[in-house]
């Protein structure tokens, strides 16, 4: 049986956890919108895996100099203290380049990451749901990041609703990321807001959504990965039950 669990608030992990019946916890390490520094928890995690999820501002694709650096920097922050809290792994979106640009400078600037990055535990690239120019939206894009990160240890999460969004289809959608990555780490079980392919990245609780929820279930047997739910905190405990009983 996967382990299963939810994204949380930072201030006590582990009292979340308990809250909503989780035995794996995500959270960020500060303000998600921010370049501040990492902040540890105030209270001990214990008692559950754990998984960081990176700031969404991380963009280490771009060809922007004043967001590539100051990403890097702060990834390099996370990723050290993410393995200092004994962290599985550290999750970051896969970014993007701007729509003049040529694709393969960002897979070139994802690859000059992992040449200078000590990684002391997994950085998990998850696939993002919108963006013409995203590095980790189509399978294509993502085969191409592999292409370019080929020799490095890189790990995979694995985002229902952003698939879906990012107009994948999610029936074999397992086996086509496996084919590419070799694996997938983690599962971000999402329902989705919006419609197939509208590129908007809006979670909602399970069977709340546009996704059939057998679907969503299918994607978390084949990959046989932990699962997190980064679903609206009132319905986590009942998306973390439906789980448990249908898997």
């Amino acid at each position: 049986m996967v382990r299963i669990g939810a994204h949380v608030s930072q201030d006590d992990p582990a009292a979340h956890a308990a809250e909503v019946g989780a035995e794996v916890v995500q959270f960020f390490l500060g303000d998600p919108q921010g370049y501040d520094k990492p902040v540890l928890p105030a209270k001990p995690v214990e008692g559950v895996d754990v998984y960081i999820h990176a700031p969404y501002l991380i963009n280490v694709a771009t060809t922007n100099n004043r967001i590539r650096i100051p990403s890097r920097k702060l990834l390099a922050q996370h990723l050290e203290a993410a393995a200092g809290l004994g962290a599985k792994g550290l999750i970051v979106h896969g970014g993007h380049v701007n729509k003049s640009d040529d694709p393969q400078v960002g897979f070139d600037n994802w690859r000059k990451v992992f040449e200078r990055l000590e990684c002391p535990i997994p950085v998990l690239i998850e696939n993002t749901a919108g963006g013409g120019n995203a590095m980790a939206r189509k399978l294509e894009r993502i085969a191409r990041l592999w292409d370019a990160l080929d020799g490095f240890d890189v790990g995979f999460c694995l985002d229902t609703c952003h698939a879906h969004a990012g107009g994948e289809e999610l029936v074999g959608l397992v086996d086509r990321v496996k084919a590419i990555t070799g694996r997938i780490d983690l599962v971000h079980c999402n329902d989705s807001r919006d419609a197939f392919d509208s590129g908007a990245d809006r979670h909602a609780n399970l069977g709340a959504g546009s996704i059939d929820p057998e679907l969503i279930l299918a994607v978390c047997r084949a990959a046989g990965a932990p699962i997190v739910v980064e679903t609206p905190a009132e319905g986590q405990a009942g998306d973390i039950a439906f789980l448990r009983k249908n898997l």
